[in-house]
């Protein structure tokens, strides 16, 4: 297919941005026609802030504390980082492990152009810790699959609108680190799909 521009992309994300450094790849190697035009994260020793500087892309550390101690709101938080984020112009936010819920003030300017990566199929295991969640299921003999899914983020936890799954099958004797491993490579390769996919949309071949 013929592309047009480079799909743009701001990623947010709080911690070691492994699934940062698949989208950085994958742009790098031509399986996704996408520029990471910013990486902003809410911790200071955030990976994903390293693996930004050392692709050369710009970056933002942007903490809630401050709002937090001076008695601002999430929404006060949300409304600045939107703020920052639309500089860039991104065509999709990703939230590639951001641990903080977005409200309408973030959301709100990038209606369904937020795309979040989730360890859990829809309806199963919101919020933290999704994979030791499933993984005790598994051990208790009540689950012999679990997966992940990519989304659109709307205010509640780790729903809305589900763009694509990958469904992974627990096995005897694997390890959970073995596992998590293999869970993290279909986190990559579904992340990256589902932007190539945006990006293939009709009326971006010839933008």
């Amino acid at each position: 297919m013929t592309h047009g521009a480079p799909l743009r992309l701001v990623v947010l994300a709080s911690g070691a941005g492994t699934n940062l450094q698949a989208i950085l790849d994958a742009c790098g190697d031509g399986r996704l026609h996408a520029e990471v035009m910013a990486v902003v994260s809410d911790r200071a020793a955030s990976g994903a802030l390293e693996r930004a500087e050392t692709a050369g892309v710009s970056s933002a550390h942007v903490p809630f504390g401050p709002y937090r101690a001076a008695g601002r709101t999430r929404e006060d938080y949300d409304a600045d980082l939107a703020e920052l984020v639309e500089v860039f112009q991104p065509d999709v936010v990703v939230l590639a492990g951001w641990m903080r819920i977005l409200t309408p003030a973030f959301l709100s300017h990038f209606p369904e152009r937020v795309v979040n990566l989730h360890p859990a199929l829809p309806g199963q295991f919101p919020g933290k810790d999704a994979v030791g969640q499933a993984w005790a299921a598994w051990e208790a003999g009540t689950l012999d699959h679990t997966g992940l899914m990519v989304h659109l983020a709307v205010p509640e936890v780790d729903a809305g609108p589900v763009l694509a799954t990958t469904i992974l099958r627990f096995r005897l004797g694997e390890s959970r680190d073995a596992f998590e491993a293999r869970l993290h490579t279909a986190e990559h390769d579904l992340l990256v799909q589902v932007l190539q996919a945006w990006s293939d949309q009709p009326g971006r071949a010839e933008a």
